[in-house]
């Protein structure tokens, strides 16, 4: 590999002009027309209500405190390395603890290193915790060019944590970063000493899609994930596009503030045993805006979106096996997720919470620091 395999210092520091044009966007935003009896901030059938899409561009503009939340960033150390040509950033936190376990945490979308600014903390005592953002995602900008998936991206985390010093190393992710943590695992099981999965019910939506269905399903069961899969379906627009018409989505997020935030924010309403919570009922609406203003100023709603196209047309599976030591934690667990994904309970570690959903990290972040460092000390 013929490049420079400098770790350079890396700062946040958004100019205040793009500060300001944001705050100008918001307060120009030409809003839909308001559709009769639609007025419940709650109610998302149709997609995020403009009642509620209003009271966060609101707060955005004249509440929300960027420098506030750049400053906490930047708290934590950063730097950037170019890998295969392409800038990647990367959060690296060392543990007071010079003997800790090396632990790289992967995001997925539509997350970034954000995902993971309330859950570091809480494992700084046992791990040095390494966070790089996806190629096309934040501070890993501008894409150097095609061909970023799951299968590159894993080589570069990999590259990543020999030039940090890591020679072994565990592995947490959750959505894409579930599929880099497992690729890590099965391309470089001398060098992974274990992974961790945070899940949710999502998964069994993606059955007959992205994952076969698993044999020998009774009637009940199968009837069970199909309800699951119909719920779902109305969630996968966002999939369909970015999957396959990248180019066309990313003008529009690129362009309109308030369609990112719309994009994003709706991922943000999680299901809990049977009831859904709007977004900043799930999530802390200030950690939640921290992570639609870093899209919207590295323009990275585009990028991202190229992800999803390239694994999309790799040919690569989201799933690899490896015989690395693997546990899984699952929020909002639904009974039938196990059965699906480990029938034959070969996951040795498997911990189910009702709390919680799809970002474990910013929603329920001590149960997700106890379970990983409960599966790491069980294997050590």
């Amino acid at each position: 590999m013929n490049e420079n395999n400098a770790l350079t210092p890396f700062r946040v520091d958004i100019p205040q002009a793009d500060v300001d044009d944001l705050r100008d966007r918001l307060a120009r935003t030409r809003w839909p027309i308001p559709m009769p009896g639609r007025d419940d901030r709650a109610d998302f059938s149709r997609g995020i209500p403009l009642v509620y899409l209003e009271e966060l561009a609101e707060y955005w503009r004249d509440g929300f405190d960027w420098r506030a939340q750049e400053a906490k960033l930047n708290e934590q150390e950063q730097v950037t390395t170019v890998v295969y040509g392409q800038t990647f950033h990367v959060v690296h936190v060392r543990s007071a603890n010079p003997t800790a376990t090396p632990l790289i945490l992967n995001h997925g979308w539509p997350g970034s290193f954000v995902d993971y600014q309330r859950l570091v903390p809480l494992l700084t005592d046992e791990f040095h915790v390494v966070i790089p953002s996806l190629p096309g995602f934040g501070f890993s900008t501008p894409l150097s060019g095609t061909g970023w998936e799951l299968a590159r991206t894993a080589d570069a985390c990999a590259e990543i944590m020999t030039r940090l010093g890591y020679a072994r190393f565990a592995a947490h992710g959750t959505d894409i970063g579930s599929g880099t943590t497992g690729r890590l695992a099965a391309i470089y099981p001398e060098r992974v000493i274990g992974t961790h999965i945070g899940s949710d019910p999502r998964l069994l939506g993606l059955l007959g899609d992205k994952f076969p269905y698993p044999e020998g399903l009774s009637d009940d069961e199968t009837a069970q994930i199909e309800a699951v899969r119909t719920e779902d379906a109305a969630d996968h627009g966002y999939l369909r596009m970015q999957d396959h018409r990248p180019d066309t989505i990313g003008a529009a997020l690129t362009d309109s503030p308030v369609g990112q935030l719309a994009w994003i924010a709706e991922k943000f309403r999680t299901g809990t045993a049977g009831a859904y919570r709007t977004p900043d009922e799930s999530v802390d609406r200030d950690q939640l805006l921290t992570t639609v203003s870093l899209y919207w100023f590295t323009r990275s709603g585009a990028s991202s979106a190229q992800f999803y196209y390239e694994s999309e047309h790799s040919g690569l599976s989201l799933v690899m096996a490896s015989d690395v030591p693997s546990g899984w934690a699952v929020f909002n667990t639904h009974p039938l997720l196990r059965r699906v994904v480990d029938p034959w309970k070969a996951i040795g570690h498997w911990t189910e919470f009702t709390e919680g959903g799809h970002f474990p990290a910013m929603e329920e972040p001590e149960l997700l620091a106890n379970d990983i460092r409960t599966f790491f000390r069980g294997i050590s």
